[in-house]
C-alpha cells in the first residue's frame, strides 16, 4: 500500500508547532520590544563591535578564501556541468571552509557569525550553489545541532570529520509533508540497542554527497516512552539508505539535492540528538542563527547586482544620455543601492548580536531572512530590467557575441529559491507574527482558547486587565512626538522619530486586530503578514540609522545611504499601514473559494494544459528501494 502522511486535525498541527517553540524570553530582544511599541535603541546602540582577535582571524581566512575562489573556482563551469567539481570540494576542505562554524577544539575554524556570513557572501558571488553547499552543511546540517544539543561524545566523534571536509545534510521534508511536521511519516521504531528508520525524505540539500545526516523521524509513543519527532545523526552510507534521485531545479544548478529512502536502517541509540520528542525544537533553535546564512547570500547578490547595474547604466547610452541619467532607471539604481545597504546593515547587526550572545535574536534573524529574500529578489529582477535584452540573455551567449559575460539571468533564477528556502515568505510571516503577539497570548490566550474552562478564562481576564492597563497608555505618547528627540543622530533624527511613532502605531494595530478578531486572528494571515512587514521596515530603519551614525566619521557617505533607505522604507511602511484596514482581503478570500470550486473554470479554456494522470503530490511505497542509487562520493585528493 502506498504511504500517506498521517491525517491530523488543524488543532493537532498547531499544538505540535506550539510545543516546538522556545517559550522563554530570558534575554532582551530589540525585535520583540519593537512589536510591543517600544523602540529600545539601547539594545543596538552603541553599534556592536567584533572581538579584535577573532576579527583578525576572520579577516585572514576571508583573504585566503577570496584568493582561492578568484583563481581556482570557475562558476560558469558549475553552471554548465550542473555540479561542483571534486577539486573544489578538496580546495574548500584544505582551507577549512567546511569547519567555519565548528569550534577549534574539534578541528574547525571557530569563526564568528559575521565572518561566516562574509565568507558565504564571497563564495556565493562566484556561484550560489557553493554557498548553498556550505550553508546547508553548517547552518542546518550536523554541526549546528550538535553544537547546541549534542553530547560530548557525539561532538568528539563527528565534528572533526565534518571540519575536515565530510559533508552533512538536514532531512525533514517528505514527499507529502512540507511545512506541517505534525504529519511526518518517517518512523523511528525502537529496537534493541537503538531505532529502525523507515521513510522517504525529499529535497535534502547536499543529500547526494553527504556522509552524515540529521534525520527527523517520529518515534511512536508508548507506555513509558515519550515518543514524538526526534533528531538523529545517521551515517550516510548505512545499509538500507538509497539516494533514489538527484533533483533538478530552475536555478542553483550545482545543488546536490536528493530524494533519500530509509528501509530498515539501524541507528544506534547514542546517535539520537537531545532526547525523544525534541526534534522540532532542535530544528527551530538551530535556525535562530542558521537563518543568517541565507540573507548573507542575498546581500552578496545585492552587491553583485548593484555593481553590474552601476557600470552598465553609466556606459549604456540611449537618447543621447547614459541610461542611468534617465529617471526611470535612476529610481531603480537608488532602490538597489539603498536596499543593499539596508540588508547588509540588518545582517551585520544580527550576526554581531548573535556573536556577543547577550540578546535573543530569534525575531531579528527571522526578519532579516524574510526581508533579504524578498528584497534580494526584487533587486535581481530590477537588474534584469535595467539590462534589457542582455539581462535575459545567458552569459555564454553574450560571450559568443564578444560582450562581457554577465550572468544576469542566472542570478534571477538562483535568487528565486530564497523566498522558499528555510521557511517560505508565507511561513515566515506566520512564525514571526506568532512571536510578535507572544506577550498578548501569554496574558490573554486563555480568553480566546476554546479549550479553556471558565476558571482559566477568569484568571486570563485578570492578567489581561493588569497588563493592558499598564501597556496601552504607553502607546499614546512617546519620544517620536518630541521634535528635539534623537538629536544625537543628526540628520537621521527625524527618521528615528518616525520609527518610534510607527512602532507604537504598529502595537496599537496589533491590539485592535486581536480585539476585533480574537481567536480568528490566526486566520488573518495577510493582515499578520503586513504587521510583520511593517516591523521589518522599522527594524531596518533603526539599524541603518544607528550604523550610519556610528560610522559617520570613517564613512560619512553612509549617512546619505541611510537617509535614502529610510525615505524609501517610510513610503513602504505607510502603504502597509493603510493596507491593514483598506484592502480586498475579504473579497479575495471569497473569490478563492469560488475559484477552487471551479466556478470560473471556463476562464482556463483555449490553451493546452499540462497533461498526465500523475498525482500532484506523490505518495511513497514502504519497503526497499527499486531504483538505482545515485549517491555521489567525492574521492580523496590525489
Amino acid at each position: 500500500m502506498p504511504h500517506e502522511a498521517g491525517t491530523v486535525s488543524y488543532q493537532e498541527s498547531r499544538e505540535v508547532a506550539e510545543a516546538s517553540r522556545e517559550t522563554d524570553w530570558t534575554k532582551p530582544s530589540f525585535g520583540k520590544e519593537l512589536f510591543l511599541g517600544r523602540l529600545r535603541l539601547d539594545l543596538i546602540d552603541p553599534w556592536p563591535q567584533p572581538d579584535p582577535i577573532r576579527a583578525a582571524k576572520g579577516d585572514e581566512f576571508v583573504k585566503k578564501l577570496n584568493a582561492y575562489v578568484r583563481s581556482e573556482v570557475d562558476g560558469e563551469r558549475i553552471e554548465r556541468e550542473d555540479r561542483i567539481p571534486d577539486e573544489v570540494f578538496h580546495g574548500l576542505a584544505r582551507l577549512g571552509a567546511f569547519g567555519m562554524k565548528i569550534d577549534e577544539n574539534y578541528g574547525g575554524l571557530g569563526l564568528t557569525n559575521l565572518d561566516y556570513a562574509r565568507s558565504l557572501m564571497l563564495v556565493g558571488s562566484v556561484n550560489p550553489a557553493i554557498g548553498a553547499l556550505l550553508s546547508a552543511h553548517q547552518s542546518i546540517g550536523v554541526p549546528q545541532p550538535l553544537k547546541l544539543f549534542g553530547t560530548a561524545e557525539q561532538k568528539r566523534r563527528y565534528l572533526p570529520r565534518l571540519a575536515a571536509g565530510e559533508v552533512s545534510a538536514f532531512l525533514l521534508t517528505e514527499p507529502d509533508v512540507g511545512s506541517d511536521p505534525a504529519r511526518l511519516g518517517t518512523i523511528a521504531e525502537p529496537v534493541e540497542g537503538g531505532y529502525r528508520l523507515n521513510g522517504v525524505k525529499l529535497w535534502a540539500t547536499n543529500g547526494t554527497v553527504a556522509t552524515l545526516l540529521v534525520v527527523m523521524a517520529r518515534v511512536p509513543k508508548s507506555e513509558g516512552r515519550r515518543g514524538g519527532i526526534t533528531a538523529f545523526v545517521v551515517e550516510g552510507d548505512s545499509p538500507g539508505i538509497t539516494i533514489e534521485r538527484r533533483n533538478g531545479f530552475m536555478g542553483l544548478k550545482g545543488l546536490e539535492n536528493s530524494v533519500t529512502r530509509f528501509h530498515d536502517v539501524f541507528v544506534p541509540a547514542d546517535q539520537m540528538i537531545g532526547g525523544e520528542g525534541r526534534g522540532l525544537k532542535i530544528a527551530l533553535t538551530t535556525l535562530n542563527t542558521g537563518r543568517l546564512s541565507l540573507p548573507a547570500m542575498c546581500v552578496g547578490a545585492g552587491k553583485w547586482c548593484l555593481n553590474v547595474a552601476r557600470q552598465w547604466s553609466a556606459e549604456r547610452v540611449q537618447w543621447g544620455r547614459p541610461v542611468g541619467d534617465h529617471e526611470a532607471i535612476a529610481q531603480k539604481l537608488a532602490f538597489m543601492a539603498a536596499t543593499t545597504y539596508g540588508m547588509e546593515t540588518m545582517l551585520n547587526l544580527c550576526c554581531m548580536l548573535a556573536d556577543d550572545d547577550r540578546n535573543d535574536i530569534r525575531i531579528e534573524a527571522a526578519l532579516v531572512k524574510l526581508y533579504a529574500s524578498e528584497m534580494g529578489w526584487k533587486i535581481a529582477d530590477e537588474l534584469v530590467q535595467i539590462r534589457g535584452g542582455r539581462g535575459y540573455e545567458t552569459a555564454e551567449s553574450l560571450a559568443a557575441r564578444g560582450e562581457r559575460a554577465v550572468s544576469t539571468e542566472q542570478i534571477l533564477r538562483d535568487m528565486r529559491i530564497n523566498r522558499i528556502f528555510e521557511g517560505s515568505t508565507e511561513i515566515m510571516h506566520l512564525l514571526i507574527a506568532r512571536e510578535a503577539v507572544d506577550a498578548h497570548l501569554s496574558v490573554a490566550g486563555d480568553i480566546v482558547d476554546p479549550k479553556a474552562d471558565l476558571g482559566r478564562k477568569a484568571k486570563a481576564g485578570a492578567r489581561a486587565t493588569a497588563f493592558y492597563a499598564k501597556w496601552l497608555p504607553g502607546l499614546a505618547v512617546g519620544k517620536g512626538q518630541n521634535p528635539n528627540a534623537f538629536t544625537a543622530y543628526g540628520p537621521l533624527a527625524h527618521h528615528l522619530r518616525f520609527v518610534e511613532r510607527a512602532s507604537r502605531k504598529l502595537a496599537r494595530s496589533t491590539f485592535y486586530g486581536m480585539s476585533r478578531w480574537q481567536a480568528r486572528m490566526e486566520d488573518r494571515e495577510v493582515f499578520l503578514g503586513r504587521i510583520v512587514d511593517i516591523g521589518a521596515e522599522l527594524f531596518a530603519m533603526a539599524a541603518v540609522c544607528v550604523r550610519a551614525n556610528a560610522e559617520r566619521d570613517a564613512r560619512p557617505e553612509g549617512m546619505e545611504l541611510a537617509d535614502l533607505f529610510c525615505r524609501q522604507a517610510k513610503v513602504r511602511a505607510e502603504a502597509l499601514f493603510t493596507a491593514l484596514w483598506d484592502n480586498t482581503d475579504a473579497v479575495d478570500a471569497k473569490a478563492a473559494k469560488r475559484i477552487l470550486d471551479g466556478r470560473y473554470a471556463w476562464l482556463e479554456e483555449g490553451v493546452v494544459h499540462p497533461q498526465g494522470d500523475e498525482p500532484w503530490v506523490a505518495t511513497w511505497q514502504p519497503g526497499p528501494s527499486t531504483g538505482e542509487d545515485v549517491r555521489r562520493r567525492v574521492p580523496p585528493p590525489s
